[in-house]
């Protein structure tokens, strides 16, 4: 009975793990009018992800080709980001909700920082949203649409780490960073 039950794991693990394997990718074939960067943001990937799963060194596709597109961020992270982006970038421009979703993505990059979207966002005392319990609420549209252009250009900013507002901001700290942009209220910098 006992090599049945080890058995019966084995196989059911074996199963499981192929079955995501399956699922953690797919297929797009290219149509007129793709490009690279429809087809991540479409995808909720990055460019360099899908170039990646090819081996594709450029970004020329053509109508026909078939493109692996590998699995990225999950539909809940997407989410938490969203709301996270939500909350620390109400009233700013569109470009500074990507900016703030692009600066988590390049935490999670950095081995400075949790390796996970839910790891950086709730790691203790870094954002304001997450201690007032303003990150609970429903994301906006474009923050959504923020987070997914931020994801397919993952990997080809300027690789900020930190942004902050200078106006409200009560520790200095953050002022002694390298400046990569400013974007509406916020600073960033790496």
């Amino acid at each position: 009975m006992k090599k049945f039950i080890i058995t019966l794991m084995l196989v059911t693990a074996i199963l499981f793990s192929g079955m995501s394997a399956v699922s953690a990718s797919s297929v797009h074939t290219v149509k007129n009018g793709d490009t690279l960067w429809k087809i991540a943001n479409n995808n909720g990937v990055s460019v360099n992800e899908i170039k990646q799963a090819n081996n594709k060194s450029g970004n020329m596709i053509y109508a026909g080709e078939r493109l692996t597109i590998p699995a990225s961020v999950s539909a809940a992270d997407r989410r938490l980001l969203a709301q996270l982006v939500t909350a620390e970038a109400k009233g700013e421009p569109y470009a500074g909700q990507v900016a703030v979703a692009t600066v988590i993505l390049n935490r999670v990059d950095s081995s400075k920082f949790p390796n996970t979207i839910r790891g950086v966002i709730y790691e203790r005392g870094q954002f304001t949203p997450v201690s007032n319990g303003s990150i609970n609420q429903a994301p906006t549209a474009s923050a959504v649409r923020a987070v997914n252009e931020a994801i397919a250009f993952r990997g080809q900013g300027s690789g900020s780490l930190f942004f902050y507002n200078p106006a409200i901001a009560t520790n200095n700290w953050n002022a002694t960073r390298t400046h990569t942009i400013t974007i509406g209220n916020h600073v960033f910098a790496k």
